[in-house]
């Protein structure tokens, strides 16, 4: 099968719609994300070991992702029924109760659109010679916006906690005028943003502190970030 042409996927490129067949039903994909944020992630294959583990530890999470108004949605290279039967051994296996939507996506048609294949590995293959799918993860913001994209290879399992931590950056950074530094978690310090000038710093940020003058650092208690 050869390939179509993907949409160049980047940061702030509007995430393509669609519409799907999923475990909870028929989607259309801007109308699940709604008013709110949304992370897409693929799998290479059902019934595989990392998938069912990493599917496992999301679903377990979930409900950090629902208080910070993002729902989660899955995906992976097979049939509906399969998902289906797949889902009683993922929630065997971490003790989950998954019930966030995976999609069905046996014809690839969605891994094409948001360009989820390994063409690397040519033999990583299923058994009607159709690539298989990687550890995509897209977030989308409210807008529809793309806004982090992290591809892992089919032997390397995803973090939740990361992409937790990201949703909180990205968050936290839309609603104040930081950024957030290496191995930020929250409650630690923060950038101010390089768009703001000292005078204003000091009025939206009193007592930063100027490291360099392109290194200012100032408090974000955790609460600011958290939900409530």
């Amino acid at each position: 099968m050869s390939a179509p042409e993907a949409p160049r996927l980047r940061l702030g490129s509007k995430a393509p719609n669609f519409k799907a067949t999923t475990t909870k039903g028929e989607i259309d994909f801007h109308e699940y994300i709604g008013d709110g944020w949304v992370i897409l992630f693929s799998h290479p294959d059902d019934f595989t070991p990392v998938c069912t583990t990493e599917l496992g530890a999301f679903a377990k999470l979930e409900g950090e992702f629902t208080k910070r108004n993002v729902k989660l949605i899955g995906l992976s290279a097979n049939s509906l029924q399969s998902h289906e039967e797949w889902i009683k051994d993922i929630d065997e296996v971490a003790g989950s109760s998954l019930s966030f939507p995976i999609i069905a996506d046996a014809d690839r048609q969605i891994s094409y659109l948001y360009d989820m294949l390994d063409y690397q590995d040519v033999t990583n293959r299923d058994g009607k010679g159709l690539p298989l799918t990687i550890r995509s993860v897209f977030i989308i913001d409210p807008k529809k916006t793309i806004r982090l994209i992290l591809t892992y290879p089919a032997s390397t399992g995803r973090n939740t906690q990361e992409v937790l931590r990201v949703i909180d950056s990205l968050q936290a950074t839309d609603k104040y005028k930081v950024a957030t530094p290496i191995n930020w978690v929250p409650g630690d310090d923060v950038v101010v943003a390089a768009s703001v000038s000292n005078a204003d710093a000091d009025k939206l940020f009193p007592g930063y502190r100027a490291v360099k003058p392109y290194l200012r650092l100032t408090t974000l208690p955790a609460e600011k970030v958290l939900p409530q």
